[in-house]
C-alpha cells in the first residue's frame, strides 16, 4: 500500500529549512538567502519515490511578528503545522542545544502530528558539538542540507509515519504553485543577494506578464518597494544594479523553465505595503480578520 501525505519543514529563521526543501526535491523550488526572513510564505514542493509520496511545506522562519508582513508569515508558517501528517522541526546545530518545537513556535499546545528533529548543518560540526547534542537529543537526526549526508534516513522516518493513502498527484509533479510564483521568487532573491542590508526587506515582485508561447519566452515583472530612497538604491548608478539584478535572475529563470527568456524588469515605490493588509494581498500575503489591521 502506497503512503502519501503532508511533511512540513518548521524552524527559527535562517536553520536551513528552503535548501532541505531544495535538496529533496532535487530542483531548486524555495529561495535561499543568509538573510533570514527570505521565506515569506509556505512553498510546496512534491516528492515522490517508491510508494510514498510527500508533499513538503517549507514554511516563514518562527519569529515574534513586529508588523503585518510578519504577522502573515507567522500565520503561514502556524496553518502549515495543522496542516502537517508529520513535522520536520529544523534547527541550526552550530546554535547548541534547540528548543523543542512548541517553545520555538511558542504554541498553546503541542502539535497533532509526530515531529521528527532535525539538527541542521553537521557538516559545521566538530565531532565535540556532534556529540553533546547526540547526547542532549538522542532522538534526533542529523542532517547537511547543504551536501545532503542524513537526509535518506530523515525521509524514511518520515515516510514511515505517513498514512496509508493513493497518491494525491501525478508522479512526475514537483509542486502545486504557479511558474509565476517561482519566477517572482527568483527575482526577489536576486535582489537580496544585491542589496546586501539596504533594503531586502522591503522588496516584493509582482509577474505583470508571462507569455511562454513566445521565442524567446517573455516576461515583464516589477520590483517594489516602500520609499523613493530605496528605488534609487535598486536601480543603482545609470540602472547598473537593476541590469546586474536583471541578468543574474534570467539566468536562474532560464534554467527553471529550460528555455531562453526575456526578463523585462522594472522598479515601482508602493509606499509601506508590508504594513497595509490591501497591498499585502496583492502580492499573495494574508492575514486573518482578526489579523489585518
Amino acid at each position: 500500500m502506497s503512503r502519501s501525505g503532508i511533511v512540513t519543514v518548521v524552524g527559527k529563521p535562517n536553520a536551513g529549512k528552503s535548501t532541505l526543501l531544495n535538496r529533496i526535491v532535487g530542483q531548486k523550488l524555495s529561495i535561499t538567502s543568509a538573510k533570514p526572513q527570505s521565506t515569506r510564505d509556505r512553498v510546496v514542493g512534491i516528492h515522490t519515490e517508491g510508494d510514498v509520496q510527500m508533499i513538503i511545506l517549507d514554511t516563514p522562519g518562527l519569529l515574534e511578528p513586529r508588523y503585518a508582513l510578519q504577522r502573515s508569515m507567522r500565520q503561514a508558517a502556524l496553518a502549515a503545522l495543522e496542516d502537517a501528517d508529520v513535522l520536520i522541526h529544523v534547527a541550526d546545530g552550530t546554535d547548541g542545544p534547540p528548543p523543542s518545537l512548541v517553545q520555538a513556535a511558542a504554541l498553546v499546545t503541542p502539535p497533532r502530528a509526530p515531529v521528527l528533529l532535525a539538527i541542521n548543518k553537521s557538516d559545521a560540526l566538530t565531532r565535540g558539538q556532534r556529540e553533546a547534542l547526540a547526547a542532549a537529543e538522542p532522538q534526533a537526526y542529523f542532517v547537511s542540507a547543504i551536501d545532503g549526508d542524513g537526509v535518506a534516513a530523515l525521509l524514511r522516518a518520515a515516510a514511515e509515519r505517513l498514512p496509508e493513502s493513493p497518491f494525491l498527484y501525478p508522479e512526475d509533479e514537483i509542486s502545486t504553485q504557479s511558474m509565476r510564483f517561482f519566477v517572482s521568487e527568483l527575482v526577489r532573491e536576486t535582489a537580496l543577494e544585491q542589496l546586501e542590508d539596504e533594503v531586502p526587506y522591503s522588496v516584493a515582485c509582482e509577474v505583470e506578464e508571462f507569455r511562454e508561447t513566445q521565442k524567446p519566452v517573455y516576461i515583464r515583472a516589477v520590483i517594489f518597494v516602500e520609499r523613493d530612497s530605496q528605488k534609487a538604491i535598486l536601480i543603482g548608478s545609470k540602472g547598473s544594479r537593476i541590469r546586474d539584478i536583471g541578468r543574474i535572475a534570467r539566468g536562474k529563470i532560464e534554467e527553471l523553465v529550460g528555455a531562453s527568456v526575456y526578463l523585462d524588469l522594472r522598479v515601482k515605490v508602493l509606499a509601506n505595503w508590508r504594513r497595509n493588509a490591501h497591498s499585502m494581498k496583492r502580492f499573495g500575503y494574508h492575514l486573518s480578520e482578526d489579523h489585518a489591521r
